[in-house]
C-alpha cells in the first residue's frame, strides 16, 4: 500500500524525535518552513502534525508552535493497529 506524504512526513519528524535529533521540549519547524523543507502544502504538514499530536509524541500551543513531548510513548511494534 502506498504511503500518503503526510505520512512519510510524520514517519520521518518521529525519526527525528525517536533518534534525538529533536529533544524531549524541543521546538519543531513553523508550518511554512517545513512545508518549504519537504515541498508540500501547508494543510499536508498540518495533517502530519496531527497525526503526531494524536499518537502523543509532540503537543501544539497556540501562537506558540509545535514541541516535542517531555515523556516519549512506546513506539507500535511492527503491525499494530493492523487489522
Amino acid at each position: 500500500m502506498a504511503e500518503y506524504e503526510w505520512q512519510r512526513i510524520a514517519r520521518t519528524v518521529e525519526e527525528e524525535i525517536r533518534s534525538g535529533r529533536i529533544p524531549p521540549g524541543g521546538a519543531l519547524s513553523s508550518i511554512t518552513r517545513m512545508a518549504e523543507t519537504y515541498g508540500v502544502a501547508d494543510r499536508t504538514i498540518r495533517r502530519a502534525l496531527r497525526d503526531l499530536r494524536e499518537r502523543r509524541l509532540i503537543e501544539t500551543l497556540p501562537h506558540k508552535g509545535s514541541f516535542v513531548v517531555d515523556v516519549l510513548p512506546p513506539t507500535d511494534p511492527p503491525g499494530a493497529g493492523v487489522v
